[in-house]
């Protein structure tokens, strides 16, 4: 008489999950593209550099509030990380996976489309956020500027600005129907975003007028708002719900015009 077989003993291995799957697709293709991680993470930071090594960016201006040109620009770079995550890396890739049908054929998988999705702006915001972290510490030990002393105000203000800018890279991408389409839109965006966000000119240099309207658009909230976390002040509230507004527009309008295919 034989033994009866005994059944197999279940597998302790499990697969990984569809959305951590795509999570490090996506962080792999990421790093494959060596422009995107010079110009999210590591261009902000040279800039400050280089702007530390010229004697003169580092001597105080009475037409900054007494802050160098070095310390005016700290919130600049910070920022710059952030535009070029959201508005010349991101919209690209999300359009190239919409007008490829990539996005249409995830639907039928396990892997859903908003995976992709969820990932392209995870990645963006951590690239952005570490770059931030790399601007202030370059700042503070190559260019002696001080860290910010209202750290609570500048995570705020930093945080909304990321989902701010992201939404609009969101935005160009549901409006855009294909990858040229959409780097021409994000070009267009980019250079007035850089001039609001004091790349161009320190805020604190523009006349009234043009200060005035740059502060009413996202990058100027934002810059503002960091300079005075940095300064030891919490941020206006006026800038704050400048950012906040634009981050509910914009992205109420991405959710509004996205097409997966």
């Amino acid at each position: 008489m034989s033994a009866a077989t005994a059944p197999p003993a279940p597998s302790t291995t499990t697969a990984p999950r569809p959305g951590r799957a795509v999570l490090r697709a996506e962080l792999l293709l990421f790093f494959r593209e060596p422009g995107s991680v010079f110009w999210v993470m590591a261009f902000p930071t040279l800039l400050l550099v280089v702007l530390g090594l010229i004697p003169s960016m580092t001597e105080s201006m009475d037409e900054l509030g007494g802050l160098s040109t070095v310390e005016a620009y700290v919130p600049v770079a910070v920022l710059l990380s952030m535009i070029m995550a959201g508005l010349m890396a991101m919209p690209p890739v999300i359009t190239g996976y919409r007008e490829r049908g990539i996005l249409r054929r995830m639907s039928t998988t396990p892997v859903r489309p908003t995976a992709v999705l969820g990932a392209q702006v995870g990645l963006h915001a951590v690239a952005s956020l570490i770059s931030a972290v790399a601007t202030l510490a370059v700042g503070r030990f190559v260019s002696d500027v001080a860290l910010p002393t209202q750290l609570a105000g500048y995570l705020v203000t930093l945080l909304l600005a990321v989902v701010c800018l992201l939404a609009l890279g969101a935005l160009i991408s549901a409006l855009s129907p294909n990858v040229k389409i959409a780097q021409a839109v994000s070009l267009s965006v980019f250079f007035p975003a850089m001039l609001a966000a004091g790349v161009y000119m320190p805020i604190q240099q523009m006349p009234d007028l043009m200060a005035n309207i740059v502060e009413a658009l996202p990058f100027g909230a934002a810059a503002q708002a960091l300079n005075q976390a940095t300064a030891g002040d919490w941020p206006d509230w006026i800038h704050l719900g400048v950012l906040a507004l634009w981050t509910l527009v914009l992205s109420a309008a991405a959710t509004r015009w996205f097409r997966w295919e």
